[in-house]
């Protein structure tokens, strides 16, 4: 863990083969140190036991109960370091460390930094078998070390996320042990909040937020604001977001944006993060208690120019003014396009001048439909069914098309309609759950005690009440 100080604790899990154990190391070492003395544990720890160094008694469970050492013992640390100096014989292993890239997976990584195929893959498994890792789900970034004495390895460190590193040694059996070390992390809030001069993006991440947080401040209001049309300058916003930060008060790692506010010409609202303890959903709900959520997305699509509106227009390839029964927006080819709403997949095929297409049913007699794809989404094809937000196909330039865009059109009882001016369908309302409103208000005034503590100004509004119980 980063940023280590006196008294800093790390939560240190082994998963051995036969017990799960946990300790508290609270002895002023970072945790850099702490994986060296894990190293020097793995390998003197017969030897630590017979010179008395530590002396540790089992509970009827066959767990760690307690640990005994008289006269009191130096830290753990410092107890694993000195025992070096009773193994004159013992060569201090040779560190290498690496970053995970594109396209490679850990085994391969562990074997360029010095490790046999077979280490490196026995090493690995362990951590795989206990469910400490999932090895489909790494992505480029992960920080691997390993420890090689004697050109064979001896220790294996993988930072599998910003507070957790995974440590696995080599048992005296020639085995491998794997070991979980959690950094003790205290969670906060952060608090970010700017006029707009070129886009939130640029404002948001001046302020120190992260590219995540301007994501979840966008997924909030992708049902009222298209960001690439109705931002201006002037605008102005404010997010406070999760921090979790270890006991230097230094931040770790980001968490969910907790509250989301807009100022602007397009629109002035404010959302608050809350999950109803009836689902256990978590949303953005506004002051009222109204979810951002709506039946449709306005936009299926991120980063694209909107480059032809719904409306009678002359076509571009065969010269006739006709309707346009669609709204065309421009992006690169393989950009990902969304599901606009919760539904069924109608049709997922070829279709003329729409070139490679998709068609979902809604309900309340909406349909949505996609066209001049380059290709469809993973499993997207007639009959699957698809939830808001889910990858329905990439942007081309299949059919009759000038080039790379998708055609988006909305249809109401199978008649097509401007889907920039539809007003859609709005999701949950609180106030329709007393209890759940209840529950919504104190949260809302515990947000709202957040931002007043790191400097917003609170405007007076009439206070939300939940209506009486009949």
């Amino acid at each position: 863990m980063p940023g280590g100080t006196e008294n800093e604790g790390v939560r240190f899990v082994n998963h051995g083969a036969d017990n799960t154990h946990t300790h508290t190391l609270s002895q002023g070492r970072n945790l850099s140190h702490g994986i060296k003395s894990l190293i020097v544990l793995g390998l003197l720890g017969s030897m630590s036991a017979a010179l008395g160094l530590i002396s540790i008694t089992s509970g009827e469970d066959g767990g760690m109960s307690s640990a005994h050492a008289s006269p009191p013992p130096p830290p753990l640390a410092t107890t694993l370091f000195s025992a070096v100096e009773f193994a004159p014989s013992q060569v201090a292993p040779v560190r290498h460390s690496g970053v995970l890239k594109s396209r490679e997976t850990l085994t391969e990584l562990v074997t360029e930094l010095g490790a046999s195929p077979a280490d490196a893959a026995g090493a690995l498994h362990t951590i795989y078998e206990k469910e400490l890792l999932d090895p489909r789900r790494l992505r480029p970034g992960v920080q691997a070390e390993t420890f090689i004495m004697d050109g064979q390895l001896t220790a294996l460190n993988v930072k599998a996320d910003s507070d957790r590193n995974l440590f696995i040694t080599r048992n005296m059996s020639g085995g491998w042990t794997a070991s979980e070390l959690k950094a003790r992390l205290t969670p906060s809030y952060s608090r970010v909040a700017a006029d707009i001069e070129t886009s939130i993006y640029d404002a948001a991440r001046a302020q120190g937020a992260g590219d995540q947080q301007v994501v979840d401040f966008a997924s909030a209001f992708a049902y009222d604001v298209d960001f690439q049309r109705e931002i201006h300058r002037g605008d102005s916003f404010e997010l406070v977001y999760e921090t979790f930060v270890d006991e230097r008060g230094h931040p770790v790692k980001t968490g969910d944006v907790v509250y989301a506010s807009l100022d602007g010409d397009a629109l002035t609202r404010s959302f608050y993060r809350f999950a109803p303890s009836d689902d256990g959903v978590a949303d953005y709900f506004d002051q009222n208690g109204e979810s951002a959520t709506k039946f449709l997305m306005k936009t299926p699509i991120n980063g694209a120019r909107l480059s032809s509106s719904f409306g009678n227009r002359r076509h571009p390839i065969s010269g006739y003014t006709r309707l346009h029964k669609g709204t065309d927006f421009a992006a690169p080819t393989g950009t990902p396009i969304y599901a606009a709403g919760n539904g069924v997949v109608e049709r997922a095929s070829r279709y003329g001048g729409y070139g490679n297409y998709v068609r979902i049913k809604h309900a309340n007699g909406y349909k949505t439909a996609y066209a001049h794809m380059s290709r469809y989404g993973p499993g997207v094809k007639a009959g699957k069914r698809v939830r808001q937000g889910d990858i329905i196909g990439y942007v081309g330039s299949t059919g009759a098309s000038t080039g790379p865009h998708l055609h988006y059109e909305v249809y109401i009882d199978n008649k097509p309609v401007n889907a920039m001016k539809l007003k859609l369908p709005t999701g949950r309302k609180l106030a329709e759950s007393p209890e759940m409103l209840e529950e919504f208000i104190a949260r809302k005034a515990e947000i709202d005690g957040i931002r007043s503590n790191q400097g917003a100004r609170l405007v007076a509004s009439n206070p939300l009440q939940a209506p009486p119980t009949p």
